[in-house]
């Protein structure tokens, strides 16, 4: 006698932590942007032309795809009380290509693809790459929104001033100049390196302040300061103390907790967000995977966030 058994195996294709592991969370990689049930799109920016010091960002996008394999058991992310799917649907872009050593011709085409994804209505999460990726986002998204708030999390202030117009450290000197952000609106939380605080407007909440102060006074600072503008949402890696994200380009000791980090990104909700990025994850100098991880519980929690407020 034979027996015949039969099930579901769509939950295997989207839980596994090993099997075909290609894109984040187990989304769908798709282009269609014309999709009307689609709401949020997954672009991965493989960069590290801008660095200063370690290279390796270029390998972010899909370490960080990879290590969100080991998130995608939990139907219901703690201590959020609904799956993503029931509000959120969400697909993989893939990365964006652009010419070898041609810095002119990835912002064109960052630019490019952002707005065409801007313009069809879904909301953008991009995944680096080094931080300069934020500056042509910062310019797709401006198109839509117009100028925005800045909510910035980093080791460094990224204001430099500079007239090099490829460099991770300048996007926030330029990005005011070019009319994209409202330094007397945006927020930059754990900042710990060199600081020319004469040189703009922005609210700083370094790392010993934010480490010594309670998560919702950190996030009573950013409402406070952000309101309702529209807001684009850039956290850089090295935010977070090196124990918790040594894959990164320019690890920074003093920094935020994983834990922190997360409950002040969960604490988002209500901000007018319109973009996002996940940046300077650099897998080559990661341990057991630790930073991507870190990367992709944090990119993950940004989505919630977003379907939170649907």
């Amino acid at each position: 006698m034979s027996h015949k058994t039969t099930f579901d195996s769509s939950f295997l294709l989207e839980s596994s932590t090993y099997a075909n592991v290609f894109t984040f969370m187990g989304r769908p990689l798709s282009r269609d942007i014309t999709d009307s049930s689609v709401d949020a799109v997954v672009m991965g920016i493989p960069l590290d032309l801008t660095t200063t010091a370690r290279s390796g960002t270029r390998y972010g996008p899909n370490g960080v795809r990879q290590a969100s394999a080991q998130l995608r058991w939990q139907k219901q992310r703690w201590p959020w009380r609904f799956e993503l799917a029931e509000k959120l649907n969400v697909i993989d872009y893939g990365d964006v290509s652009f010419e070898e050593g041609r810095l002119e011709n990835m912002i064109e085409t960052v630019v490019e693809h952002a707005s065409r994804i801007i313009a069809a209505g879904k909301m953008l999460l991009s995944i680096g790459g080094d931080h300069f990726v934020t500056l042509p986002l910062l310019r797709a998204h401006a198109k839509k929104h117009g100028k925005m708030a800045l909510l910035h999390f980093d080791a460094h202030p990224d204001t430099e001033e500079s007239e090099l117009p490829h460099h991770h450290g300048t996007m926030f000197y330029h990005a005011p100049k070019e009319g994209l952000i409202d330094p007397a609106k945006s927020v930059q939380v754990g900042i710990r390196t060199e600081y020319d605080y004469d040189n703009h407007e922005f609210t700083v909440l370094d790392a010993n302040w934010v480490n010594n102060h309670s998560t919702e006074s950190v996030l009573e600072k950013i409402r406070e300061t952000i309101g309702d503008t529209p807001v684009y949402l850039s956290f850089d890696i090295d935010c977070l103390d090196p124990a918790f994200a040594p894959g990164t380009g320019t690890p920074v000791p003093g920094g935020l907790t994983a834990s922190r980090a997360l409950e002040i990104v969960h604490g988002l909700q209500g901000l007018n967000i319109v973009g996002m990025d996940l940046v300077e994850v650099s897998p080559p100098y990661d341990h057991a995977d630790i930073t991507s991880l870190v990367g992709a519980t944090l990119a993950l929690e940004m989505l919630y966030v977003i379907a939170a407020g649907r």
